[in-house]
């Protein structure tokens, strides 16, 4: 096989073992604290946004060891053995006690930095400048087929349903873990890429040499000097322009993050008046919501029609889509549906609560996540290649301290309040994107003046 094409199957593989370890986790994020609600029993007192929180601020200050685990055990082993904490988190919901399921929450934090983290150093090294955009689209696309399936079984599981009971619940999560299990095996597929020729003048970082020098190491250094380095870089490159700039989109992905994986789900299933299928369209939200995603990972990246105008038409695009969206949220769902008990919401919306509006909101989080994301991904993939693993650990690091912020204010902050500070975040993220993507665009078009 080339070295093209194996590059290209383990950005596959990659993709695939997200999308089967995501289609059991995804779904047991986005119906837990629905299914919190329904559990009838004096031994726990969990609360499904809490856990969320915990994990993600667990996450953010994981993120500045996580580039030091990848050096020592490498991304592979990583991804594997952070994937069966997943699974372990998911099967707490089979017989839930408070303890076990806080304890699981902060061991997945941990190791989901360094998941993340993997996952972007393994499509960095896979990928060149100029595919690692295609490879954003195709990973992302493959990994969001993981809300069509999950919620598909959800849909069907629960629709009629006015409450969970245990026979439900087990059911689902023994499914779920199972399915888990087998994505973490599929890490194990991917091999080695082909080591690249030396870069040429030309096509050389666009980072000061004292940043983007690679981190590297000799093989006579200890474990302990290579995991040490990784962390230093992690903290020299969170202090550049660039990420500086960039903290401020990845910010807003993790506040949407928050929104469309957990609380807009709750909100559906706390709206009575959609009736006694308001649990089952749950499952049906987060469908349209991988099919947004994989629609946006499809055209945007695969497709990679937009290239020639540069990444900031996409993102401009997921702003528009999440502004649409949050715009129809707040008239169509009830301003306390994120806090309403089990019964449900009795407040009403500004207009009649339309179940076709809500599950059009549904497709445009999906489609206005996949246009921030893959550009995201592409984007730091492409400025900080030569320290992917701390340039994704940093990204990673930011986006889940904000999803620890909105998951805990979740508990609090009525539907309006969400959506505001979202918009702020969507404009202003938009805004340092832009400058960031202009001066790649420099860089490009001096280089090429270079090279002449």
């Amino acid at each position: 096989m080339s070295p093209e094409g194996k590059t290209l199957l383990n950005i596959i593989i990659l993709g695939l073992g997200f999308m089967v370890m995501f289609t059991a986790f995804g779904t047991c994020g986005n119906i837990e604290q629905t299914v919190i609600k329904s559990f009838n029993s004096t031994e726990f007192h969990g609360s499904g946004y809490t856990s969320m929180a915990i994990i993600y601020a667990v996450f953010s200050a994981s993120n500045l060891i996580a580039p030091s685990v990848i050096a020592v055990i490498g991304p592979q082993l990583s991804l594997f053995f952070s994937g069966l904490v997943y699974s372990g988190y998911i099967a707490v919901f089979i017989h839930p006690y408070t303890s076990s399921f806080y304890t699981l929450s902060v061991l997945l934090g941990i190791a989901a930095a360094v998941l993340w983290t993997a996952q972007g150093n393994l499509l960095t090294i896979n990928s060149k400048d100029s595919t690692i955009g295609r490879n954003s689209g195709i990973f992302w696309a493959l990994m969001q087929f993981s809300l069509f399936f999950g919620n598909l079984y959800i849909f069907v599981a629960w629709r009629g349903k006015s409450h969970i009971t245990d026979k439900d619940r087990q059911t689902v999560f023994i499914t779920l873990t199972v399915i888990s299990l087998v994505g973490n095996f599929l890490f194990f597929l991917i091999q080695r890429p082909d080591p690249e020729p030396a870069p040429t003048d030309a096509s050389e970082s666009l980072l000061p040499a004292d940043i983007s020098d690679s981190v590297s190491v000799v093989p006579s250094q200890s474990l302990c000097s290579q995991a040490f380095e990784a962390f230093k870089r992690s903290i020299q490159l969170a202090v550049t322009k660039e990420m500086l700039l960039l903290s401020i989109p990845f910010a807003y992905s993790g506040l949407e993050l928050t929104f469309y994986s957990g609380v807009y789900g709750t909100c559906l299933g706390a709206m009575t008046q959609f009736g006694h299928d308001a649990k089952g369209l749950i499952g049906l939200s987060g469908i349209l919501i991988g099919v947004g995603e994989i629609l946006g990972g499809g055209v945007f990246g695969i497709l990679d029609k937009c290239n020639r105008f540069g990444r900031n038409p996409v993102v401009f695009l997921g702003l528009v889509t999440h502004i649409v969206a949050f715009y129809l949220i707040f008239l169509n769902i009830a301003s306390d549906a994120p806090v309403a008990p089990e019964e449900g919401t009795q407040m009403q919306a500004f207009i009649q609560p339309s179940v076709t509006v809500a599950l059009i909101c549904s497709f445009l989080l999906g489609l206005g996540d996949s246009c921030f994301n893959t550009q995201l991904i592409s984007i730091v993939g492409f400025l900080f290649r030569d320290d992917s693993a701390s340039a994704f650990a940093v990204f990673k690091f930011v986006q889940s301290i904000t999803a620890a912020v909105a998951f805990f204010y979740s508990n609090y902050l009525l539907l309006h309040w969400q959506l505001l500070i979202m918009v702020l975040m969507g404009f202003l993220g938009t805004i340092t994107f832009f400058v960031v993507e202009w001066g790649v665009i420099s860089s490009r078009r001096d280089s090429d003046y270079d090279s002449i």
